[in-house]
């Protein structure tokens, strides 16, 4: 897919040496094309590696993807440059009359607190209430998933007895939805998380329906309102290091940390993790972006 971003952006260099096609803005002004118009808001502390994920992810159709990149007004994080969200990000107030084809709420380190302790859990309710008269499809992630399901259901997180943390196998479960289509049986995707939502009190609501899910890792991927909403519990864009970074990273701090399940080979962290989800993960962007996102959304926004 071509995914148009501005020319400057630093995921751009780095995806452009994988043989990913990003257009920068000159060549984007001149197709005859209304591109998809996908917000993200990227509530992740390094903004930048979750913008590499996510647009490595959202690169496998022949669609125009135009991509704006969202972040909290009332919050401002430490692990990314103020330049850096300066000249790349807008907020929920620069955007609040804008439409939008298709919005990513990302996972947030937030989940061992309550949603409404979280500093800026009102500017995101704001921006989920807005999301269903503004947005044709919305994908949540992770905490972004769990926060989702509770505004909107009321379904309460639960806190795990130790971090659910490693590459899990799942099963699909409604082969006949577009959003699994071309996924195997079995196959595999990174968790990495303290809490849960259980299956039981996703049950009680009709207009839920559990796409996925794994005996060890609990429920995948939740789709409501035919595909209105996306909520997928885990880290499907994750890349080959990520689990080993959160480790490394968790390991220095003196944390009580298990090795990433299923992720080094003979589990040793010397050992380079193998990339087995890539594919799925693949696919279920394209899947939910083609017939979610471009299928059902209107020629003009507004």
């Amino acid at each position: 897919m071509p995914i148009k971003v501005q020319s400057d952006l630093p995921a751009k260099r780095i995806l452009e040496e994988e043989n990913i096609f990003i257009m920068d803005e000159y060549r984007a002004l001149h197709q005859d094309i209304r591109p998809l118009q996908i917000a993200i808001l990227n509530l992740m502390p390094n903004k930048q590696e979750t913008e590499v994920q996510l647009l490595r992810s959202l690169s496998n159709t022949p669609l125009q993807v135009d991509i704006t990149f969202l972040t909290t007004g009332t919050y401002v994080g430490k692990n990314t440059p103020t330049s850096h969200l300066d000249q790349f990000y807008l907020t929920y107030k620069d955007v609040c009359n804008r439409k939008f084809d298709g919005l990513i709420i990302t996972g947030a380190p937030v989940e061992l607190m309550e949603f409404e302790e979280v500093t800026y859990w009102d500017e995101l309710v704001d921006i989920m209430e807005w999301s269903k008269t503004n947005v044709t499809s919305t994908f949540h992630i992770c905490w972004g998933a769990q926060a989702g399901l509770y505004h909107h259901y009321g379904i309460q997180k639960r806190k795990l007895d130790r971090k659910m943390f490693g590459i899990f196998k799942h099963r699909v479960l409604k082969r006949r939805e577009p959003l699994v289509r071309g996924f195997d049986d079995i196959f595999y995707a990174p968790h990495s998380r303290h809490t849960t939502v259980d299956k039981e009190d996703i049950l009680k609501y009709e207009d839920l329906e559990i796409l996925a899910e794994s005996e060890e890792a609990g429920v995948f991927i939740v789709m409501a309102q035919d595909g209105k909403q996306i909520y997928v519990m885990g880290h499907p864009e994750y890349d080959r290091f990520s689990l080993d970074k959160e480790y490394r990273r968790d390991i220095d701090r003196g944390l009580d940390i298990d090795l990433p399940v299923n992720y080094y080979p003979e589990n040793c962290p010397d050992n380079r993790p193998d990339l087995v989800w890539r594919a799925h993960s693949n696919a279920l962007y394209t899947n939910w972006l083609n017939y979610y996102v471009y299928q059902v959304t209107p020629y003009e926004l507004n």
